[in-house]
């Protein structure tokens, strides 16, 4: 199967409004049964109400999950999505009273309750913990009324203008994914007149990019005010159960070996035979480079990951078996890939735009990867299995990995050359670039005011040029390309989380190809499958490491340079 099977969430849409407008009146009930006596509940009656509300929680994300798809299909259903977000959003106003009132308790009674919850207990704790910066329940439900007409509404009509958009090449008129898979062709005239078709369009919808950016900003500041956070970044560090000296930790290593990224395109230059490299030469392919169609990067996927544990490969079976995937681009359907959890009681769903790419190759790997972690962690309940971006990325990033590794040793010669080249770009990307955002994003947030589109330009230039140093050259046009990135306008500060799981996996992945830890994929496993039951930190000692250690990051930086010097060493 090659398109979803929505049927394991709903069997048609007159069930999925059913469904919705039963679940608006038991949230309702709920409310009226648990608020006025909220704060004289006893331990053990709290703990039947949580069961009660998170149940409630993951019928909600049922409905919003069969409506989010069926938009992301086909993205001219604004309508039909807006309808049941709507019906979801008053669903769980009824709601919002529950973890609001659970911070009124006293820290005594709030403690004997997190000690006697036998499965909800880091949860209950991660709560307690953002007390400082809730609000009242009207105000929160405010907030969630108006969420849609808000940064939600300015995301949407991103997603819809990104969708709706076209780019004119050679007499055709391509979708967003289809154009950036042209930036990877082999014919440097054809990545020429593809980064000049991107960026043509781009520009003519500039005024509209910046002006969605800066209402998402406005937005965020404005939250950051009512809840008491200093820095627009704290929020996502909260979520992501990490801290600012973390992250800074990372942005540091990082950018102190920007140098690998030099020397790797020095190198690819010579290869490619260039007097200089330019921005639409970044993915130019090495001689070798194979096409993958679908079919075939199937097979792989497979192969790698049952070679790495069975069960991996059982539930991968199972995304190509049962729906699980929607594999080609067309008309109106949303760019880019996801892997989007579902409910425990159905099971994930996965966006790709596959254009038979070797990168499509890795991203179904990585896309997989998430489902796999999602699937396992089902078995933690619907609130535990939500994992902070920090520990969701490792699992995706994991099996690339893992796909990488079968595949290089299938291969010899200019293949082999083509294949470490294209996934040394996919750590840069992941890695590197990822840290770019996060910069940009910092200076893009901390410009007091309303921002000019001429500012935000010289912000991504500029922190753009600090990763190529001079071994690229970046065009004018290049300084737009920050307007197409969907993670700035729906979840600012999350790029970070890419380069954090991108070092933790190379330290793992180091880890499991060394052979000193015996029992590695049971581990693993388990570490996916207690999804966000505990903090990333406990997760990482499973396997020896320290997050918190500065020297932690090193360990990964190193693994990146082992395949950069392999690949200056290759002729």
């Amino acid at each position: 199967m090659t398109t979803w099977d929505l049927t394991a969430l709903f069997k048609n849409e007159k069930e999925l409004e059913e469904t919705a407008l039963e679940l608006r009146t038991k949230c309702q009930n709920f409310k009226n049964s648990y608020e006025k006596n909220f704060l004289n509940l006893k331990t053990d009656e709290f703990l039947k109400a949580f069961d009660i509300y998170e149940s409630l929680l993951m019928r909600i994300s049922k409905v919003s999950t069969y409506a989010f798809l069926v938009f992301a299909k086909d993205m001219s259903k604004g309508a039909f999505y807006a309808k049941f977000e709507d019906i979801c959003t008053k669903a769980q106003e009824n709601l919002l009273f529950f973890e609001i009132m659970f911070n009124e308790f006293d820290d005594a009674k709030q403690q004997n309750i997190i000690k006697a919850s036998k499965t909800h207990g880091y949860y209950l704790s991660n709560v307690a913990k953002a007390k400082a910066h809730q609000l009242s329940v009207k105000e929160e439900q405010i907030l969630l009324r108006t969420a849609n007409t808000g940064s939600d509404g300015f995301a949407r009509l991103f997603d819809e203008t990104m969708s709706a958009m076209k780019f004119k090449f050679k007499g055709e008129r391509l979708g967003e994914e289809e154009i950036l898979s042209k930036l990877h062709d082999k014919d440097r005239n054809v990545r020429k007149l593809a980064a000049k078709s991107l960026s043509d369009t781009l520009a003519k919808n500039q005024h509209l990019f910046g002006y969605i950016y800066n209402m998402i900003k406005t937005s965020l500041k404005t939250s950051c005010e009512l809840r008491n956070f200093k820095l627009p970044e704290e929020p996502r560090h909260l979520e992501n159960q990490t801290s600012k000296k973390s992250v800074d930790a990372l942005i540091k290593v990082t950018e102190a070996n920007f140098d690998l990224v030099s020397k790797f395109y020095d190198k690819k230059r010579k290869i490619l035979g260039l007097k200089k490299l330019y921005d639409y030469d970044r993915y130019a392919p090495l001689e070798g480079e194979s096409e993958y169609k679908f079919q075939k990067c199937k097979n792989i996927v497979l192969k790698a990951f049952r070679d790495f544990s069975p069960k991996f490969g059982a539930i991968a079976q199972r995304a190509f078996d049962e729906g699980w995937i929607d594999v080609y681009p067309t008309p109106n359907k949303r760019g880019g890939a996801f892997s989007h959890s579902g409910s425990p009681d159905a099971h994930p769903y996965v966006l790709l735009n596959h254009t038979d790419g070797r990168r499509d190759l890795f991203t179904l790997a990585h896309e997989l990867g998430h489902a796999i972690h999602q699937n396992l962690s089902y078995g933690v309940g619907f609130l535990n299995a939500e994992t902070p971006l920090t520990t969701a990325e490792t699992a995706s990033v994991f099996c690339e990995m893992l796909v990488f590794d079968y595949v290089k040793n299938t291969l010899k010669g200019k293949e082999k050359i083509s294949l470490l080249a294209g996934k040394i770009e996919d750590i840069f990307a992941t890695l590197y670039r990822q840290i770019n955002f996060t910069t940009f994003e910092r200076r893009i947030h901390a410009y007091e005011g309303e921002i000019s589109l001429e500012t935000i330009n010289q912000i991504w230039q500029q922190e753009s040029a600090k990763m190529f140093g001079k071994s690229v050259v970046l065009n004018d046009y290049y300084k737009i390309w920050w307007s197409y990135i969907p993670h700035f306008i729906h979840t600012p500060f999350y790029c970070y989380a890419y380069s954090y799981a991108q070092l933790l996996v190379l330290a793992i992945f180091g880890l499991f190809k060394s052979g000193k830890c015996e029992n590695f994929v049971q581990i693993y496993t388990e570490f996916l499958s207690l999804g966000g039951s505990r903090s990333p930190k406990e997760l990482v000692a499973k396997f020896g490491f320290d997050i918190e250690d500065a020297k932690f990051w090193q360990i990964g930086i190193n693994e990146v340079k082992k395949l950069v010097d392999e690949f200056e060493g290759l002729k």
